[in-house]
């Protein structure tokens, strides 16, 4: 009898540890292709690629930074004239699993463009929400503020 009570309790532990181990890989998985998704979309800013923005993004998307909210349409609207992208670098990513169905990237970001004819800030730190419909990841909402 004890001998079976210390099998199942191992068997248990081994479960368990492997359970954890399986979510963990996910998550790292899921984190770095959402970072490649993001990233997907800052070379598709800077190229002025429009159709990133209409494949990627909700039909719902908005933006806020300095310059207020902007809608996906607006978005869409002014990409390939708005701003003149010299180069960008991402760096300290956050990652956090809101639920099955959302996820939320914080990181900094150092930029050097002109939108609308204006230096837009050189640093930042950015905020998107991702959310799976139809079972892809779409950029749902992006916010950045200043960091000086």
């Amino acid at each position: 009898m004890k001998k079976a009570v210390i099998i199942l309790i191992v068997a248990l532990s081994m479960a368990t540890t492997i359970l954890a181990q399986t979510k963990t890989q996910n998550e790292a998985k899921l984190k770095a292709a959402i970072i490649a998704l993001d990233r997907s979309g800052w070379e598709a800013w800077k190229n002025k690629d429009v159709k990133w923005f209409k494949n990627n993004t909700t039909d719902g998307f908005m933006t806020s930074s300095d310059g207020g909210l902007i809608s996906k349409a607006e978005v869409i609207k002014s990409t390939p004239t708005e701003c003149q992208v010299k180069s960008y670098s991402l760096d300290n990513f956050k990652f956090v699993i809101l639920n099955e169905t959302a996820v939320l990237l914080t990181y900094t970001v150092l930029q050097d463009a002109v939108c609308s004819g204006n230096k837009i800030p050189a640093k930042v730190r950015a905020s998107v929400i991702y959310v799976k419909r139809g079972g892809k990841w779409l950029e749902a909402f992006y916010m950045d503020a200043t960091i000086e």
